[in-house]
């Protein structure tokens, strides 16, 4: 199996976009009114849901059985993460000095940390997995094109 090296292109182009859109959000709504950073989020969240059916049809309907399975993991993570955020985290954070509002709020701004530190560690191992993948080409290219030379 030949890996396309046009598979890397657009996945990177693809990571960028998401950068680009999540950097150029978080920096208008800092400096935002609340009304502004409603419609922002709203229209993230309206984007991860789509891209959540996306996933949900892949791993319904892909006739691999490691994408299905690739896929579904990436799902439970979505599901997790949202349950905890609507059901435990504040709940855990809270001390006696604290509101509900503040919980919550403190709740929010530790999961956005640990998402963002969750992001980089996926980039470094998709960059691992990256390099892997194309180490493991050459190998078989190289044994393939020796092969070829020793059967002349």
């Amino acid at each position: 199996m030949k890996i396309d090296d046009s598979i890397f292109a657009v996945k990177l182009y693809e990571m960028a976009e998401q950068y680009g859109k999540m950097q150029c959000r978080i920096r208008v709504c800092e400096q935002g009114d609340e009304a502004k950073i409603h419609s922002e989020l709203k229209k993230a969240e309206e984007e991860l849901e789509e891209s959540t059916l996306l996933l949900e049809e892949k791993a319904g309907s892909c006739r691999s059985e490691a994408v299905k399975i690739l896929s579904q993991i990436q799902l439970d993570y979505r599901k997790k993460t949202q349950e905890l955020m609507k059901k435990q985290l504040a709940n855990d954070i809270h001390s006696k000095d604290s509101s509900p509002e503040e919980d919550k709020s403190e709740a929010e701004l530790l999961y956005a940390e640990y998402a963002m530190d969750f992001a980089t560690l996926a980039v470094q191992q998709a960059l691992i997995s990256a390099l892997t993948a194309l180490e493991n080409q050459k190998s078989v290219e190289n044994r393939e094109s020796d092969r070829g030379k020793s059967g002349n």
